[in-house]
């Protein structure tokens, strides 16, 4: 891991991000890339040229002088911190400056929506999972420590889900004391029984692992929605970190089938890895 971008508004939960970051970066020699955007609004946008020159540049030099008192952090010293500032329209492209820096991880800080707001408006969170083709950490509370020693990977036993898969137990094999494999079966036409769900695993860690040990870990879970099963567990088995592998769905299909790792993402009061299929 040699880059991390930190997308801040400098509130509570940028900082609760910011201090996850800087653990992280520490255990592995990393940069920092501490990234605000400016997002102009419709108005601005319609100005003439001269007067959205002024307008940004007078936003950007207030973004400085907070950025400054922002980063200006005992837990920051020894870490190399880039500081960026962006004046993109959406939080959607945070994915480009991503992949223009070569970053390894997006960790950012949410306060997480519900009801009307999640569906309309959404969160500038949701944004960055659904677009970013890096791993996005996202954190709501201040966390001590970031070895994580118990988590739950949310999986379907599917050909697509085989590389989250992979990559999780990669990532955190060595450093973590369990990693729970959880399925939800859901009261509709993907419920499975028992006798498919046990061959569809089998057949999963055979194909992934080429061996069946991580069948111990296997749990299988009965709920209503796969989010509400993945945050029960998670819950009731004293998880510290939730992984969610996601398809990233944009437009009518997000609107109508929803994502199941936004969801997650949103009402989970756990750091929740997002690793795009």
């Amino acid at each position: 891991m040699k880059r991390i971008i930190v997308p801040i508004d400098f509130s509570e939960q940028s900082e609760y991000a910011l201090k996850t970051a800087a653990r992280l970066a520490k255990k592995h020699d990393a940069e920092i890339l501490v990234l605000h955007m400016l997002e102009i609004d419709n108005l601005a946008l319609t100005a003439s040229a001269s007067r959205l020159g002024e307008q940004t540049v007078y936003f950007l030099k207030i973004a400085e002088q907070r950025f400054e008192k922002f980063l200006n952090k005992p837990y920051l010293k020894d870490v190399k911190i880039t500081p960026i500032i962006k004046h993109f329209k959406v939080f959607s492209e945070v994915n480009d400056v991503a992949k223009e820096r070569e970053a390894d991880i997006i960790i950012m800080g949410s306060h997480g929506t519900s009801g009307v707001q999640e569906m309309f408006i959404g969160s500038n969170t949701e944004k960055v999972v659904r677009n970013s083709e890096i791993p996005v950490l996202v954190v709501k509370n201040n966390i001590p420590d970031i070895n994580f020693e118990v988590i739950v990977l949310a999986c379907d036993f599917s050909k697509e889900s085989m590389a989250p898969y992979i990559n999780t137990v990669k990532m955190f094999e060595k450093i973590v004391s369990k990693i729970y494999v959880v399925h939800v079966n859901l009261p509709n036409e993907k419920f499975r029984s028992s006798v498919e769900l046990e061959k569809r695993a089998v057949d999963f860690f055979n194909k992934a692992d080429g061996h069946l040990k991580r069948m111990e870990d296997v749990h299988y879970v009965a709920d209503y929605t796969v989010d509400e099963g993945i945050l029960s567990f998670s819950n009731k088995y004293g998880a510290d970190l939730i992984v969610m592998p996601t398809h990233g769905r944009k437009g009518l299909a997000h609107f109508f089938q929803g994502s199941v790792s936004e969801d997650v993402v949103n009402h989970s009061t756990l750091p929740v890895l997002t690793l795009k299929i």
